[in-house]
């Protein structure tokens, strides 16, 4: 099996030993990602607002790996505050189209940063036959 980094200057570089995403074979893993302005490297205002700067974050690093949130097939939500669910729910709803991959999500105590959501997901590269 062949393992490569991706990386892109689209997302925030890595805040610390880990690559933005490993490509495996097929299969993409992509680091969590914070709501980071990649311009900037400033979180942005607010969970909604974090929630969509994460996904567009994930969503360059899968395009560097060839994949898309089309081909996600598994995500896992990090929040720091559960009752912030509804709001990043609805986000991510705009984000995938149907069927939505499988997820997680979780609270947790703290995230780098002082982020207030972090996406993680994996994806299915598709065939180029």
């Amino acid at each position: 099996m062949n393992r490569e980094a991706i990386a892109t200057q689209a997302a925030p570089a890595a805040v610390g030993p880990y690559s933005q995403a490993i490509k495996a074979s097929n299969l993409v893993f992509a680091s969590g990602q914070l709501g980071l302005d990649p311009a900037t490297g400033k979180l942005q205002e607010g969970v909604e607002a974090q929630t969509r700067q994460a996904l567009a974050n994930l969503s360059a690093v899968l395009s560097a790996s060839g994949a898309s949130m089309a081909d996600v097939v598994k995500t896992t939500i990090f929040v720091v505050d559960i009752r912030e669910f509804g709001t990043v729910n609805s986000v991510y709803g705009t984000a995938f189209p149907t069927p939505p991959p499988a997820r997680s999500t979780v609270q947790v105590a703290a995230l780098p940063l002082g982020g207030l959501v972090e996406i993680e997901a994996v994806a299915l590269l598709p065939d180029r036959k």
